[in-house]
């Protein structure tokens, strides 16, 4: 079999593999803190900016 090449049952592998779903590793955890952003420059300030950068 070449590289990258595959024939109908290693499709079928793939395939069973794929819809497998494992769902033992679902241990999501609660994010506990606090979340801050700035919100920095203006709409109008920013596409400004990507102008001048298009421009170089």
């Amino acid at each position: 079999m070449s590289m990258g090449a595959y024939d109908e049952d290693e499709h079928e592998r793939r395939a069973q593999k794929t819809g497998q779903v494992d769902l033992s590793d679902d241990d999501r955890s609660e994010f506990r803190g606090t979340l801050s952003y700035e919100s920095g420059d203006s709409t109008e300030a920013l596409l400004d900016q990507f102008k001048q950068l298009q421009g170089e």
